[in-house]
């Protein structure tokens, strides 16, 4: 039914979050499409604003909806989930799941490896990097903001390219000969940060996937230092577990 019962005991926001839920669930609204409005909904189903905004409350703890601020309330895609098991490129793990892949460069230039970076990568503080920040996007919504830190002898001249259109595994190949075969790497969950969420197109506070990693090459020689921001409400991490 897509109807408020006026006279059920179930309280107006539980039905009206199941008649939204029910829609996106059939599929009459696609993810990525513009839902209708506060106002739209009191005036459609005849309920108060603070029944519509409960209702569409629970979709987004559900992460069937999202909200961007000055635009609207949106269908979400589906949850992506990241196995584990091997290191795989943005760009790859898009389009296998039939997402367009896109690439915002947000800055990009050398710097002085700090302390915490250096004794990661097993250089000496002060030591030049290739930073290189990018908003990783899959159908043109924000997913996970990267932040690569490389040992710039390694690679020297890798900044060169656009990264907005080149993946940077396939340069560091092509252009260094330097394969990233394995990484160690930790997970944290953390909340956004006012300057994380502007970036992320999400509210602040809102949950956030934190992981840290650093790659080696075929030569186990630690190359490039990564910090990992991915949307809490847009990926979930799985392996498999074996006793």
């Amino acid at each position: 039914m897509d109807t408020i019962v006026r006279n059920s005991k179930v309280p107006f926001y539980q039905q009206l979050y199941e008649i939204l839920r029910k829609k996106i669930v059939r599929g009459d609204w696609q993810p990525g499409e513009l839902l209708p409005s506060e106002s739209e909904l009191i005036e459609q189903y005849q309920v108060s604003r603070i029944t519509a905004r409960k209702a569409l409350e629970s979709l987004v703890n559900e992460n069937l909806i999202y909200r961007e601020r000055g635009r609207g309330t949106f269908v979400a895609h589906p949850t992506v989930e990241q196995a584990l098991v091997r290191i795989i490129s943005f760009t790859e793990d898009m389009r296998q799941r039939g997402f367009k892949p896109g690439t915002q460069v947000l800055s990009s230039g050398l710097v002085p490896a700090s302390e915490e970076i250096a004794e990661k990568l097993r250089v000496e503080p002060g030591e030049e990097l290739a930073s290189l920040e990018r908003l990783r996007l899959a159908d043109g919504e924000t997913m996970s903001l990267e932040q690569s830190f490389l040992v710039h002898r390694y690679c020297p001249g890798i900044l060169q390219l656009d990264y907005a259109k080149n993946p940077l595994r396939e340069a560091l190949e092509d252009r260094s000969g330097i394969q990233l075969v394995c990484a160690s790497q930790v997970i944290r969950a953390m909340t956004a940060s006012r300057e994380l969420a502007d970036k992320l197109n999400i509210q602040p506070g809102a949950a956030v996937l934190y992981i840290e990693r650093v790659s080696f090459s075929q030569e186990d020689v630690p190359v490039e230092f990564l910090r990992l921001y991915h949307r809490g409400d847009r990926y979930a991490l799985h392996g498999e577990l074996r006793g």
